[in-house]
């Protein structure tokens, strides 16, 4: 028997429809309910290290300069790296999206932007070292709103970029003048919805 990553199965003679109408038994179910299964947060290894992040207060602001001398001497902690520690490496949701630092280097663009990283023998002794951690920061304008962001002036999030448009996709579907002829009515709005992502169930980890 073939198992699908659908969920469906198909038999020997073909057919897809087996599990319909069936009590499946899940091979995780028992693990789950009596609180045995393991999950990575579970885990604890020799010589496990914790860390933590710090991050940015600032929506928009310029690092001058980035004192972890304090959260180093604290026992316990095994390291603390900045943006000035790892190499100039940036991330996206795609290769050609790429516009994200692992670290902030010479400023952050979000309130929650990544300034520092610290590892140590807990979980307390981590966050007791971000405390420690002393960000001088030169504020900046900030743009809280995406039509305001695109107009001429507006801050620039990313200063290498001409404008904070960062990429303009054009999509055309079918014959748009035919559609309005044959329309019974045209209506033309702005309609905004909250953010929209798919329910993770699993955890993320490394």
């Amino acid at each position: 028997m073939k198992i699908f990553s659908c969920g469906c199965s198909e038999s020997s003679n073909g057919s897809m429809h087996d599990v319909i109408g069936e009590n499946i038994i899940r091979v995780d179910g028992r693990e789950k309910v009596t609180g045995q299964a393991i999950y990575v947060s579970d885990m604890k290894l020799p010589h496990m290290l914790y860390g933590k992040t710090l991050r940015s207060p600032l929506p928009h602001a310029r690092i001058i300069n980035i004192d972890i001398s304090k959260a180093l001497k604290l026992p316990g902690v095994k390291a603390v790296i900045t943006g000035r520690d790892i190499p100039n490496v940036k991330f996206g949701i795609a290769p050609s999206l790429a516009d994200k630092r692992v670290l902030a280097l010479e400023k952050v663009r979000f309130i929650g932007d990544e300034v520092a990283a610290v590892a140590a023998i807990d979980e307390d002794i981590a966050e007791e070292a971000l405390e420690l951690i002393k960000v001088e920061y030169e504020p900046l304008k900030a743009v809280f709103d995406p039509v305001e962001a695109m107009q001429d002036g507006a801050p620039l999030i990313h200063e290498e970029l001409s404008s904070n448009i960062y990429r303009h996709v054009p999509l055309e579907c079918g014959d748009i003048e035919k559609g309005f002829e044959q329309a019974d009515y045209i209506v033309e709005d702005t309609f905004k919805t909250q953010s929209q992502a798919h329910c993770c169930l699993e955890t993320q980890c490394c």
